[in-house]
């Protein structure tokens, strides 16, 4: 597994079975968002792990983040970004 930070932003690129099992990840809720462009802003940290989609996240003041299927990601409090979906995104996500 492959682990990046960059910009506060935490990556796991193809975390094991047993990391996601630990996490708990199957049970969280499903969020589900078609091609589209996007402000947001996080209130608390939010972790989430992509079954399907290619995102470009791009902090304020920052430079962008590719993420997508199979990407175990947290994003930190307080960041304000742009998501820019390049193909539908299908994400388990648990906030806190």
């Amino acid at each position: 597994m492959e682990a990046i930070q960059t910009q506060n932003i935490k990556i796991e690129r193809q975390p094991s079975q047993e990391r996601l099992n630990e996490l708990g990840v199957f049970n969280w809720p499903i969020w589900s968002k078609e091609a589209s462009e996007f402000r947001w802003s996080y209130d608390e940290p939010e972790t989430c792990y992509f079954l399907e989609g290619d995102v470009v996240v791009t902090p304020d003041g920052g430079e962008p983040v590719e993420v997508g299927k199979g990407d175990l990601v947290t994003f930190p409090t307080g960041m304000s970004c742009t998501w820019n979906i390049r193909s539908d995104v299908n994400k388990h996500y648990q906030f806190g």
